[in-house]
Parts: structure tokens; C-alpha cells; sequence
């Protein structure tokens, strides 16, 4: 499966980065990220978002335990091997990446998931439990880091085995969260429950309940929401009416607004690309 746009990672990401270094930088990262989020260009921003790379991993190097900064290194790499690359052989190494970053974090700050690769579905979920409200965000960054490589390895029927842990861990972080839930988890269940047919475990109807979850939170300005609602659920299901509504409402919804402008620009393309080939899908 041609891995698809979480862009709704990108403010978490670029915010994540620019708290660790602005510090030492008087504000300038906190203003280059707003700028990067707010940027009409996706191929300008993919042009920049290497730097934040480079310097994260050369961060890491240096504090390799430090839960902050391999947070933002899972969720910087996670983000960009899902948005910006197509390549098959890229995405999965840099969401390789990701997932280690992501899993030193947890086992740095929640030591009983040092093990979770070794543990069945019944273990790993005991262990959900001790994990408290103030690791609830490296705990979402483990969920989104795992959910990016597994849809870089969703031929892999060994991988996608994982999803039911990864539901799990999100429905723990909505249980711990309280109001500081990010709204992405919500589009992150969605693709969850579809990315497999009912007939292998899927949950197209507690998809659609997440996908309008997420565009309810926004206020519909997230716009990448729509576009996984219907290339996820409507194409699922073959609900063209659906999926022809969500996406137009894209194409017709001004792509600029605070923090969204980048990801809105990048799923108007996903929309216009997915009306494009709707009679041949349908």
C-alpha cells in the first residue's frame, strides 16, 4: 500500500524541534517553524525540513537518552518518511528510524516497554496501565512513529499483526490525555480501523465515528482529516457520494489558516488527485 499523508504531524513535529533549540536561538526556531507550517510551497518546506534532521540526529548523538529529544527525532522522521516520500526502500528506512528514536523514548521514560517488541497482544496491553497522564506524549509520539512504519511496511502481513497493540496504545492515550488530546489521534484511529478490510479485522463504522471526530475538533480546518476520511473510509466501502463530497468541500475550503496552511495546501493535492481518478477507482 502507497503510503499515505499524515500531514496532520507536522505542527507537532516542528513545534517539538523548535522547543528544544530555541532556547540557545532567541526565538528563531520557534519562527521558522511557524513560517515552514504556514508556508504555501510543499517543495520549499521539503527542501527545509532536512536541516531539522540533521540537527536532531547530531542532538541525539550527543544526549542519547534524553527522552525530549528522541521524541522529536520519531515524530521528525516518522512525519517526513510518510509526507515527502514516495520510494519505498526511503520511507522505510527513515521510519525505521522513527521507531527506534520512538521506542528508546518510552523504554527511557516507562521502563515495562523496554520489551514491548517481544510481547503478545494480552501482555503488551497489561502493561498500558502504568503509564500515567504526564507520559501521555511520548506515548502518542510511539503510536504515530509505529502507526508511519507499519504503513511503510504494509505489504509485510507480519507488521500490519501489530495494529491491534497500536489501537490499543492510542485508546490508553485518549483515556490518560483528558483535554490535552491532540485532535491527530483521532485521524490516527481512523486509518487504524481501515486499513484493513472488515474481513480481516477492520472497523469501517468506528472509523467514520473517529474521522468526523477529528474534523469536528478542528472545525473543519484540518483538511487532512477529509482527505484520509475519504481515500480510508469512502473508498473502503465505495461510497462515492461520500468520498466525492469530502474531497470538493477540500478544493473548496481556503487552504490558509494558522498552523494549517502547509498541510491544507498538501491535501488539496491529495483531494484533486484522488477526484482525479475516482471514475476509474469507482
Amino acid at each position: 500500500m502507497k503510503n499515505a499523508l499524515l500531514i496532520g504531524a507536522l505542527a507537532t513535529i516542528l513545534s517539538g524541534c523548535a522547543s528544544l533549540v530555541s532556547s540557545a536561538t532567541s526565538g528563531f526556531t520557534d519562527s521558522l517553524s511557524a513560517s515552514i507550517l504556514d508556508h504555501d510551497d510543499p517543495e520549499l518546506a521539503k527542501a527545509a525540513l532536512p536541516a531539522f534532521m540533521v540537527t536532531i540526529d547530531s542532538l541525539i548523538r550527543n544526549n542519547p537518552d534524553d527522552p525530549d529529544l528522541l521524541t522529536s527525532g520519531a515524530t521528525l522522521y516518522a512525519s517526513y518518511g510518510a509526507i515527502f516520500v514516495d520510494d519505498e526502500a526511503r520511507a522505510s528506512r527513515l521510519t525505521s528510524r522513527a521507531r527506534r528514536y520512538a521506542s528508546t523514548a518510552i523504554c527511557e521514560t516507562y521502563t515495562p516497554s523496554c520489551n514491548w517488541s517481544d510481547l503478545n497482544y494480552d501482555d503488551f496491553v497489561a502493561t498500558l496501565d502504568g503509564i500515567k497522564p504526564k507520559q501521555s506524549e511520548v506515548l502518542y509520539t510511539y503510536g504515530f512513529a509505529s502507526l508511519a512504519y507499519l504503513r511503510a511496511h504494509s505489504s509485510d502481513w507480519n507488521s500490519l499483526a501489530e495494529l491491534p497493540q497500536i489501537e490499543a496504545l492510542f485508546n490508553h492515550y485518549l483515556d490518560i490525555s483528558g483535554d490535552e488530546v491532540n485532535s491527530g489521534v483521532y485521524t490516527y484511529m481512523g486509518i487504524l480501523l481501515t486499513l484493513r478490510p472488515p474481513a480481516l479485522g477492520g472497523e469501517p463504522d468506528k472509523a467514520r465515528e473517529y474521522f468526523e471526530k477529528a474534523i469536528a475538533l478542528t472545525d473543519g480546518r484540518d483538511l487532512s482529516a477529509k482527505v484520509e476520511y475519504a481515500r480510508g473510509y469512502a473508498r473502503l466501502l465505495y461510497e462515492r457520494e461520500l468520498h466525492d463530497r469530502l474531497l470538493n468541500e477540500v478544493m473548496a475550503t481556503d487552504s490558509e489558516y494558522d498552523g494549517y496552511t502547509l498541510s491544507n495546501v498538501m491535501a488539496k493535492e491529495q483531494a484533486k488527485a484522488l477526484l482525479a481518478d475516482a471514475d476509474d477507482y469507482f
